[in-house]
């Protein structure tokens, strides 16, 4: 499928009310790399992210964010409660794999299966993973690696394995999509490392709202670690969104997503102020932006409420 055209930006910002952290995984073994490889990766020059090309970037709003493509919407009423540039269709990157998990799940296949790693399965992923061929574990842990750690292979095992095998997973990812309304998505592999992969702000709510109706997929987004033994070693795995973590924060569900053509993106459903939201942020520069534009709405959020509050009458 050809990408489609990236809709131009849109002004931004707060809307009226009407009707209408990727991280590296933890490892006990994580090996330092010599400085001399670090400072030829630094050398090299960034490429662009398709957001950076159409100009997305340059859209300015009243938060500030760092994400060039921002949705807040109210879980239960779909109420729009903040925008920037929403109609953008974008790479998604990770966020892919809510929708690998959600086809797995409703197919409802045996999560205790235990499934081994095979050669097809190491994706061109650059992060060192421990998912060598050979390495077995069930359908549930490679889920949870998926959607906690961002395991590319994980996922990558859990389409293989998808009754049909790969072809079959993306092709029930795309029927997925169209049966949630989500006709400006598509996807090519299940874990997005293809930048083919593609959706607009509002599909995205679209999806998280539709994995959070699975408990299995919420414990396994927002679970802070998990171990698995790998051979003679026990691996620790951690967390991509280091908000999980923060009692400050209260997350339903979460996924985070990187690939240069993507840049960094978020998607999470969390309750601020007794208010369930659906946010979600696309082509964030920077490792760390699209948590401080998270907590940057959150608070903008807080603040807003409070003000409403503060301005009701009593009787």
């Amino acid at each position: 499928m050809t990408s489609p055209a990236i809709v131009a930006a849109q002004t931004a910002g707060p809307v009226a009310r009407s009707n209408a952290a990727k991280a590296p995984v933890r490892t006990t073994a994580n090996a330092a790399k010599p400085a001399t490889a670090v400072r030829a990766r630094q050398r090299q020059p960034l490429r662009p992210s398709e957001g950076q090309l159409a100009g997305l970037h340059h859209t300015g709003d009243a938060l500030d964010l760092k994400s060039s493509v921002a949705l807040v919407v109210n879980q239960d009423t779909n109420e729009v409660l903040y925008q920037k540039n929403p109609n953008a269709i974008l790479p998604i990157a990770s966020i892919t794999k809510l929708m690998t998990a959600l086809i797995t799940v409703e197919a409802e296949l045996d999560m205790d299966e235990v499934i081994e790693v095979e050669r097809s399965d190491r994706t061109i992923d650059r992060m060192r993973s421990w998912l060598n061929p050979g390495v077995k574990l069930t359908r549930g842990q490679a889920m949870h690696l998926a959607l906690m750690s961002s395991e590319n292979h994980a996922a990558q095992l859990l389409g293989r394995t998808y009754p049909g095998g790969l072809g079959a997973a993306v092709a029930a990812m795309n029927a997925k999509a169209q049966l949630l309304g989500m006709h400006d998505t598509h996807f090519e592999d299940p874990t997005g490392l293809s930048p083919e992969n593609r959706s607009s702000p509002g599909d995205l709510v679209r999806l998280v709202s539709a994995a959070y109706e699975h408990p299995m997929i919420r414990e396994y987004s927002t679970s802070s670690e998990m171990t698995l033994p790998v051979g003679k070693r026990v691996v620790r795995y951690g967390n991509t969104n280091r908000l999980t973590g923060s009692p400050d924060w209260e997350i339903g569900l979460q996924k985070t997503g990187y690939i240069s053509a993507a840049g960094r993106c978020l998607v999470m459903q969390a309750v601020i102020e007794g208010q369930r939201v659906v946010m979600v942020l696309l082509d964030s520069v920077g490792k760390y932006s699209r948590l401080g534009d998270a907590q940057r709405i959150r608070q903008w959020l807080e603040a807003t409420r409070s003000a409403s509050a503060s301005s009701t009458p009593r009787v």
